[in-house]
């Protein structure tokens, strides 16, 4: 991979994120924790304040007169140094050699060329090694306003947002495409809210901004190299309690664009699925980079409250139903005490489980054994609950089996609200710790450039 600025030429890190850290380099986990109030960023320092990026791959068309408009506009709108940074995805005709004319003639351009594709490598790559203090890309086919350019930066310049976005799917925005696009668009992100509990409208336009503070702690936490990349990074900005501010854009849709969208398609199918797993296995901390990043404390737990009684309920609800079936098909062959004690110990064990990964965020085996025992205490407290309730119940004539059931359900939802408290509380109560981000698996390190 190199890189070229102006006339003067250097150096990008030459493994793309994914490969191995280079020493000297600081990990990303090291770095201290950004605090949620940011700072507005400095512009009358003479640094970079702007990044734009323009992944191309084969654009020998197309690039030329998007870069020359790009900079046109940027020179005639934005008064603060700026930098167009043409990221090159392995182009096979002369997209390469039209870029390193470009970046010689304007001095605000500069070319990274690098060996393979994929949209998400390239802006990883691009993004760790710029020094600006705002990073955006777009499409080179300029299908988005440039007008919109100055709304999507704003909010990150003054410290309201971390990221930005455009959107294509507000009421507010003007969109010229096919029917066809359209549903897939709207059918993809109805599947992410419905999926991962995504709030933004729109992951797929090509028009987004980041802070470089915010950017360099979730980067390597991405996996995708390709065009999930975009959905990736703002499922875990979500997650993280991190502000993303919408823009609505005018767009028209390029004709002649390349992007398979049917292989696209499964593709972010499959990249929901590993990032759901992924959180939920902890490879991406998302409780670590909460406490780390997000914003205002009080919301935030607020929020996670919320949150974790929803998870919670559902968890509980399936917990309900499974000791139920498992409580009348013992009651088939045992009493009434002994069929609630098997159900109420083979639902516990799993539902202890399940909420120390769903709920409470909490991933590994550190901690695990002592969580289960705990659980095993506060699940004697509900067998204590139940097995009061059913003895009362039997201490008269004998009950009829539609109210016997309605007896220990009832008791068990009282015992499941004693169980969310006392799960909060006490057996996954979070320790006060150091706010830092947690340093990346290996695998996933990724170089920054200072």
């Amino acid at each position: 991979m190199s890189s070229t600025m102006g006339t003067h030429s250097g150096s990008l890190p030459a493994d793309p994120p994914g490969g191995q850290e280079p020493a000297e380099v600081p990990a990303v986990g090291r770095m201290p924790a950004i605090r949620p109030e940011r700072a507005p960023v400095p512009t009358s320092d003479g640094t970079v304040v702007l990044d734009v990026a323009l992944p191309v791959y084969n654009e020998e068309a197309a690039l030329e007169p998007a870069v020359r408009r790009l900079h046109s506009y940027l020179k005639d709108s934005f008064p603060h140094r700026f930098v167009i940074t043409i990221a090159d995805n392995a182009s096979t005709d002369s997209t390469l050699e039209i870029a390193r004319s470009l970046c010689a003639e304007l001095s605000d351009v500069r070319v990274v060329h690098l060996d393979r594709k994929g949209r998400g490598r390239a802006l990883r790559t691009v993004w760790l090694a710029s020094e600006a203090a705002v990073l955006a890309y777009m499409d080179v086919d300029l299908s988005t306003d440039l007008a919109a350019l100055g709304p999507l930066i704003a909010p990150l310049l003054s410290g309201h947002s971390d990221l930005s976005v455009g959107t294509r799917l507000n009421r507010n925005s003007r969109v010229v495409r096919g029917a066809k696009r359209e549903f897939i668009s709207r059918s993809y992100n109805l599947v992410l809210r419905g999926s991962l509990g995504a709030r933004f409208s729109d992951a797929q336009c090509g028009f987004k901004a980041i802070r470089s503070d915010i950017a360099r702690a979730l980067l390597p936490w991405t996996a995708d190299d390709a065009w999930f990349f975009d959905t990736e990074l703002l499922v875990i900005a979500e997650r993280a309690g991190l502000r993303v501010a919408e823009v609505p854009v005018d767009w028209t849709d390029d004709p002649d664009s390349s992007v398979d969208i049917l292989r696209t398609s499964i593709d972010d199918l499959k990249g929901i699925v590993r990032i759901g797993r992924d959180m939920m296995s902890g490879r991406i901390p998302v409780a670590e980079l909460r406490d780390a990043l997000g914003r205002n404390a009080t919301d935030r737990s607020s929020g996670a409250l919320l949150g974790q009684m929803v998870r919670f309920g559902v968890i509980g609800a399936f917990s309900t139903l499974a000791y139920l079936a498992l409580f009348i098909l013992m009651r088939t062959i045992a009493d009434a005490q002994a069929a609630n004690l098997v159900a109420l110990l083979i639902t516990a064990v799993a539902n202890t489980a399940a909420n120390r990964r769903l709920t409470f965020g909490v991933a590994g085996r550190t901690g695990a054994v002592r969580h289960q025992f705990q659980g095993l205490v506060v699940f004697v407290l509900g067998l204590a609950l139940t097995s009061g309730a059913l003895f009362w119940l039997h201490s008269g004539r004998e009950p009829s089996r539609g109210l016997e059931v309605a007896v220990v359900v009832g008791a068990n939802l009282l015992a499941t609200l004693l169980k969310f408290i006392l799960f909060r509380v006490w057996v996954f109560k979070h320790p006060r710790r150091n706010l830092a981000v947690p340093p990346p698996p290996g695998p996933t390190d990724a170089p920054i450039i200072k």
